[in-house]
């Protein structure tokens, strides 16, 4: 038996692994092929597109977050139905927490999950020196298989014929296609706008307009072919989102706009322990629901939208009253800024926010953090309880400042050392990171397993 899998992978960042990935996409659900997207690393932005263009929810796959059978069991359960999977790789090929092995990296991914690659190549200004590049990815480990390459950005075709020749003769892969340098095909609404762009269709277009394009130049065809490879083995037994026979809990989930930011496995694994997840919108005015048992909030863009929210008082309010009434509430990042009492954008205005974790978010232009973290609750911690340690990332742009002393929910370890982190409140968790229960599937129970005990006595 065999599948069909194709992993796109860059020699770096910015050589148009995105564009690429989504052009593929959306070409081929024009032929009728039913596509299914997942993103390496633990990158919210691109998965978006991905569900835009293929009509199915994208997933994360992460080497570090993740043990190698989680990766496995994401990608075979995301794959169901589909007839080609496309996994967008992250930075280069090779690149992932230590120069000195793959460990999370797209080259670690892309044998894990026994998926072909494509190797994107920007050959602008460079002819035969693109098999040089090749050949060293090649080499620099037995254990991925490079299966073709795509000349990124060439001048023209009688420059891609340069390259293709060189590469094929050196290398010993095909070249299936290229894309001619053009500043129109950058991707528009990259960070901010994203979300209401996509629910208004803004992007459709472009999508549409990226497809055609690589109809034109990629050799399709010769990419399923590429594509087409054994089934994937290995998994956990039995699945870590088998569902449990679990009295339900109404789980609201903040989703709009303003708050987006949550991977598909967190959800279905509070799923397969009984959540029942009911989605509402604090942006457009959506108090948490009044039979809600636990509550939700992702992370996201609070900042772009702080006068709106900040005006929405019955939102507020309903939120207020819920982690006062226990509800067991996790915030991330972004739902932990809207927490606070005020957010300050970065042109100096200040709103008030929900005014339930006392200090103030003040957003500045700089990044303040980026990378991975590994998670240790702190006493009372009930997603994480007695030392337990999960994984997961930070990526922000603010800073919290407070006067007052509140309980930290977590020690998080960095690159940068370990330090003590987030806000705990009762049973509200709140703090900058963001988690990924299928790090410590355990998460999920022990959640749930708090909002049994409330019950008991409400």
């Amino acid at each position: 038996m065999s599948e069909r899998r194709i992993m796109i992978a860059g020699t770096g960042s910015g050589v148009g692994k995105t564009t690429l990935t989504i052009g593929l996409m959306s070409a081929l659900q024009s032929r009728g092929y039913t596509v299914q997207g997942f993103k390496c690393g633990p990158d919210y932005i691109d998965p978006t597109y991905h569900s835009a263009v293929t009509g199915r929810t994208s997933r994360n796959l992460d080497s570090w977050m993740m043990k190698d059978e989680a990766v496995k069991e994401i990608a075979r359960r995301g794959s169901a139905g589909a007839d080609l999977s496309i996994i967008e790789g992250v930075m280069g090929f090779y690149d992932g927490k230590d120069p000195r092995s793959d460990a999370g990296s797209t080259a670690e991914i892309s044998v894990i999950t026994q998926s072909p690659v494509l190797l994107v190549v920007n050959c602008a200004s460079m002819a035969r020196s693109a098999a040089a590049i090749v050949k060293g990815f090649q080499s620099l480990s037995e254990e991925v298989n490079i299966a073709g390459v795509i000349a990124n950005r060439v001048g023209s075709k009688g420059h891609y014929k340069l390259v293709k020749t060189a590469i094929e003769q050196e290398c010993g892969v095909p070249v299936i296609g290229y894309l001619e340098r053009n500043d129109d095909l950058n991707i528009p609404e990259r960070h901010l706008g994203l979300i209401p762009s996509i629910e208004r269709g803004d992007l459709d277009s472009f999508f549409e307009k990226l497809g055609t394009l690589i109809e034109q130049t990629i050799d399709l065809d010769r990419l399923m072919e590429l594509a087409e490879t054994s089934v994937m083995d290995g998994g956990i037994e039995p699945s870590i989102f088998q569902k449990r026979e679990n009295p339900s809990i109404k789980l609201a989930v903040a989703k709009d706009a303003a708050f987006n930011f949550y991977y598909q496995e967190n959800l279905e694994l509070l799923e397969s322990y009984g959540a029942k997840v009911q989605f509402f919108s604090p942006l457009n005015g959506e108090k948490v629901p009044a039979d809600a048992e636990a509550l939700y909030l992702g992370g996201g863009f609070p900042e772009e939208f702080a006068k709106e929210l900040a005006g929405n008082k019955e939102v507020k309010q309903s939120v207020k009253e819920a982690i006062a009434a226990g509800l067991p509430t996790l915030a991330e990042c972004g739902g932990f800024m809207y927490l606070t009492e005020e957010l300050q954008t970065t042109d100096g205005k200040c709103y008030p926010m929900a005014g339930i974790i006392p200090g103030r978010v003040v957003m500045q232009n700089k990044r303040a953090a980026l990378g991975y973290r590994e998670i240790t609750g702190k006493p009372g911690n009930f997603l994480l309880e007695d030392g337990q340690t999960a994984k997961g990332h930070e990526f922000h742009y603010s800073t919290y400042h407070s006067d007052q002393d509140v309980p930290y929910a977590y020690k998080t370890k960095g690159m940068r050392g370990s330090k003590d982190e987030g806000c705990m409140m009762g049973n509200l968790i709140a703090g900058y990171t963001h988690f990924h229960f299928a790090s410590f599937p355990q998460m999920a129970q022990n959640w749930i397993k708090q909002c049994l005990e409330r019950k008991q006595y409400v």
